[in-house]
């Protein structure tokens, strides 16, 4: 495996722990939000993570890791009696998502310590390229 190789690899994992943060972000953004019915309210989403599979730059061994999509949770939302809501449907219901905003904190902090990884990972590499380069001087 070469230097090169290492940066593409950090970078498929920059990039799906991106899209795990701001699925988290709008997971948290939506937390309170109320609606009338289930089938308008806001459902916690989840990135799918799967593996590229060896062979991902012609080397035996290596691999990437990318997003195979976005799901929806399928935990039972909130409801709530309020019937003096305006939003209330006509039994005095409002419904709330089903996220739960301990459990996005901690996909929030896992996230972001799994980004920091991966670019200390870029970092290393590039100071090991930058030492190779000097050792002819």
């Amino acid at each position: 495996m070469s230097l090169f190789s290492i940066f593409d690899i950090a970078g498929s994992s920059l990039a799906a722990q991106n899209i795990r943060l701001n699925t988290t972000a709008s997971n948290l953004a939506n937390a309170e939000s109320i609606s009338s019915s289930t089938d308008q309210t806001y459902r916690a989403r989840q990135p799918v993570f799967g593996e590229v599979l060896a062979g991902y730059d012609k080397t035996p061994g290596v691999s990437a890791v990318r997003v195979l999509g976005v799901v929806e949770s399928q935990a039972p939302l909130r409801q709530e009696f309020q019937p003096d809501h305006p939003l209330a449907n006509e039994e005095g219901y409002i419904f709330k998502p089903n996220v739960n905003v301990v459990e996005e904190m901690a996909n929030m902090i896992s996230a972001s310590r799994a980004y920091q990884n991966s670019i200390e990972v870029m970092n290393a590499a590039k100071q090991m390229m930058l030492r190779t380069l000097s050792l002819g001087q």
